[in-house]
């Protein structure tokens, strides 16, 4: 029986950045299926009462020195965001259009590195347009497809599922009905999903 797994991410997010680099290495070693499930970090801190790290000076600059020595120690290609805090409300209503479109995978490939490899600014219509070109995708269905409101209830949701599961932050990962919170987690993930 092949094991699964959910990730829960926000492009927001470089920790969710990290665990996908680490997770798309996962997919080729070992015979897991990953459950991609987008979800909006500021919709689920609000559930949670959390204020996010990044709102909090102190945290913010301890943030940015981690996330670069993760991705040094990980050999991953990372660049703290300079346009940070990125407003992810509509890309991640995307990963949704994407799915319908059968380019889950490339599609959320593309932003994470747009994001955290070459900090383009996703904050401006005209960088998330030409990604959305890259992928084929066309920029006026796209546009109208993330202002339908099942799409928007759908992202409402699954970030509302998520909380009720014990997701408070991102990345997280669900196996066994086992939640493990931070990229820095995934060996233990692993070591559940090689249980019996």
């Amino acid at each position: 029986m092949i094991k699964s797994f959910d990730f829960f991410f926000d492009f927001t997010s470089p920790y969710s950045y990290l665990a996908h680099k680490q997770i798309r290495n996962i997919e080729n070693q070992y015979k897991i299926v990953i459950n991609y499930m987008p979800i909006l970090l500021g919709g689920l801190h609000n559930l949670a009462e959390i204020e996010a790290p990044a709102f909090i000076p102190s945290k913010a600059k301890f943030m940015i020195k981690d996330c670069k020595l993760f991705a040094e120690k990980l050999n991953i290609k990372f660049k703290f965001n300079s346009h940070f805090p990125i407003h992810s409300l509509n890309l991640m209503r995307g990963v949704l259009i994407a799915k319908k479109e059968n380019k889950t995978s490339l599609y959320i490939d593309k932003f994470f590195d747009a994001c955290w490899k070459d900090g383009l600014n996703l904050n401006n219509q005209s960088v998330v347009n030409k990604i959305l070109e890259d992928l084929n995708l066309n920029i006026e269905t796209f546009k109208l497809k993330i202002s339908e409101q099942k799409i928007k209830d759908e992202l409402k949701k699954r970030t509302k599922d998520a909380f009720l599961k014990g997701v408070f932050g991102a990345p997280s990962f669900i196996i066994n009905n086992k939640m493990f919170w931070g990229q820095d987690r995934l060996e233990f993930v692993l070591k559940e999903a090689q249980k019996n």
